[in-house]
């Protein structure tokens, strides 16, 4: 079991050789955007299957107070991270980073899986976070990506998935079960999902005039429709991501939130997800990333560090 001491004292060996005030600044602010951006996530509604604010969707086993509890556990992680990203860090020290954080969520959750997937997506963008603005780059989608292609995405690509079953999660059973792409191929890759497909929906939506909450909305239910959402495919197979994907895509042919009944369809959605069981748990941390992602471009886009 890994210890914080020695996740910390790990951590210390990559800094050079003590993180400047500077760099300890911004790590707190990537971590504030990503803690703001699972809280985000958390309080949209309505969200198909998943936990909000209003109900526990298709969980019988966690509410918001269990995932309060997590994403508070988490807040020292991402500024964690984001000091090691900065550090120019290996692949290995993120992910024993992302190990302790995983054990402190379940401690926070007594044992419960809020957040594994947001931990890697949103830790893998908080190292680049800090990697890009530790290193003189002005933070845009074209360098955040570069940052988590050149860095750690041979490792990545490189990471084999256990052959034990009992050792996976159930998204990598999944993943393993119905050849799905995962998480560590998505991050690899530099979060196509999110660069290519879900933040440029968000940020149409907000040009289009729409308020936030509602360009999250024809956010999530894009990355619903196109995904390979291997939380899906554990609870319904693939008969169950087949029906996700067709009532995401019915929602955005009807125009998403632009459609003045949208709220109608997309709580009848939901109503329909929690009868079935069926959960699009990868398409909410991709939600949460996007968030985090859109949110630091707005923070962090004309900053330069000049350490």
């Amino acid at each position: 079991m890994l210890t914080q001491a020695h996740v910390h004292a790990e951590l210390y060996s990559i800094q050079s050789p003590i993180a400047s005030p500077q760099r300890k600044h911004i790590a707190q602010q990537i971590a504030m955007l990503a803690v703001r951006s699972l809280y985000a996530e958390l309080v949209l509604y309505p969200k198909p299957g998943l936990v909000s604010l209003r109900d526990n969707g298709s969980h019988v086993d966690m509410d918001a107070d269990c995932f309060m509890r997590s994403l508070f556990s988490l807040r020292h992680y991402f500024r964690d991270i984001a000091l090691a990203g900065a550090a120019g860090a290996e692949f290995n020290v993120l992910k024993r980073l992302g190990m302790a954080a995983e054990q402190r969520m379940l401690i926070a959750t007594r044992g419960i899986n809020t957040h594994r997937g947001a931990i890697f997506a949103l830790g893998m963008l908080s190292a680049a976070a800090g990697y890009c603005l530790s290193h003189g780059e002005i933070l845009s989608t074209s360098t955040l990506r570069q940052a988590l292609i050149l860095q750690w995405g041979q490792a990545l690509a490189d990471h084999s998935v256990p052959d034990d079953a009992q050792d996976l999660s159930h998204g990598l059973q999944a993943a393993k079960q119905y050849a799905a792409s995962g998480a560590r191929e998505e991050a690899a890759l530099g979060f196509p999902s999110i660069f290519e497909l879900s933040l440029p929906r968000l940020q149409q939506s907000l040009r289009e005039g729409r308020k936030l909450y509602l360009a999250q909305i024809d956010c999530f239910f894009t990355l619903m429709a196109h995904i390979s959402d291997t939380n899906l495919y554990h609870r319904g197979g693939a008969a169950g991501i087949a029906y996700a994907k067709d009532a995401a895509q019915n929602f955005l042919e009807q125009g998403g939130t632009a459609d003045p009944q949208w709220m109608l369809t997309a709580e009848n959605c939901h109503q329909e997800f929690t009868a079935r069981r069926l959960s699009p748990g990868g398409a909410a941390d991709m939600l949460a990333a996007t968030c985090f992602v859109h949110q630091c471009l707005e923070e962090f886009s004309a900053i330069e560090s000049h350490e």
